[in-house]
């Protein structure tokens, strides 16, 4: 089976090259950043995404039980923890937190002067946005359990759905995918309008760059699992949305499917996936994980490992 989005050669993790060579589309997505995983990696130890008819395993895998997919034992009891509780709190962050976005933007409008700091802002904030994306991320992939009280089922129950059942994301709808995003940002979001509406002019004027990174980090956190369920459409996205992804001015899907190679342990960064690179080559996340062991003697990903087994 051959991928309709190749990636490129690239190392293991502890730098051996193990790379087979194969024939590559030259896109600005597949050259700017060289990945961790083979595609070999990805065949064998992720599920496959484009395929729209099995998206479970090889017929020739030992076992009956798919390894991935909607099919799957732990994903269905999952899927099924999602509450109507969940669901109405989801609603009430998405209403609030778009009332105060467009309410912060038109506040912020009379005072924008297109000049170098704003667009140092801009980009600041995606970087910002990128990094908080990873360490949520990260964090929620390798630490905690479903049955924690409050944030098992809460907040991490997605993302062991997500690991099992890569595609779910895309069977959800936009309050499902994207409430909890949106709540994160309306804190920060509510200090912007008062700042806006209480501060006077010239106070605004002196902090508006400020003001600026802080509103578009929010855009962006919160426009980031709505970037991330794209990263896992491979059919019917627009266009445009396309294009965002080959020049990588988003996650890229073919980028994103290196972080769903078990045991899901690199590239969690899922804006834009700008900084995944760097902080391996960091050895970041595999740093903080040695550090967290040795304090509580936490092993990384045991949650996640226990739902991925629950096959049968």
């Amino acid at each position: 089976m051959t991928l309709p989005l190749p990636l490129p050669p690239c190392s293991n993790r502890d730098g051996v090259n193990s790379c087979d060579h194969f024939d590559y589309a030259s896109t600005m997505a597949s050259t700017l950043l060289a990945p961790v995983k083979t595609e070999r990696d990805i065949l064998e130890h992720s599920m496959y995404e484009d395929d729209p008819n099995a998206n479970t395993q090889l017929p020739n895998e030992v076992g009956s039980e798919p390894r991935w997919g909607p099919r799957h034992r732990g994903a269905q009891e999952l899927a099924e923890l999602y509450s109507p509780g969940k669901r109405l709190q989801e609603l009430v962050c998405v209403v609030l937190c778009c009332t105060l976005c467009v309410t912060a933007g038109l506040l912020m409008a009379k005072y924008i002067r297109p000049d170098g700091f704003l667009l140092l802002a801009a980009i600041a904030g995606v970087l910002t946005a990128d990094f908080l994306s990873g360490f949520v991320h990260w964090a929620a992939d390798t630490w905690g359990a479903v049955d924690l009280p409050l944030i098992g089922k809460n907040f991490l129950r997605p993302f062991r759905e997500h690991h099992i059942d890569p595609t779910s994301i895309t069977r959800h709808d936009f309050i499902e995918t994207n409430g909890d995003n949106f709540a994160i940002t309306i804190p920060v979001l509510a200090r912007i309008v008062w700042q806006l509406a209480t501060y006077d002019v010239n106070e605004i004027n002196e902090k508006f760059h400020w003001i600026s990174y802080w509103y578009l980090c929010c855009i962006f956190v919160a426009m980031t699992n709505q970037i991330h369920k794209w990263s896992h459409t491979y059919f019917g996205l627009p266009a445009w949305v396309v294009c965002l992804q080959e020049w990588h001015i988003v996650l890229p899907r073919r980028h994103h499917r290196i972080h769903h190679v078990a045991p899901h342990e690199t590239y969690f960064c899922i804006t834009t996936g700008w900084l995944n690179w760097p902080l391996e080559k960091l050895h970041f996340w595999y740093i903080l994980e040695n550090i967290i062991e040795a304090l509580t003697g936490c092993k990384p990903r045991a949650d996640d490992m226990k739902w991925a087994q629950k096959r049968s």
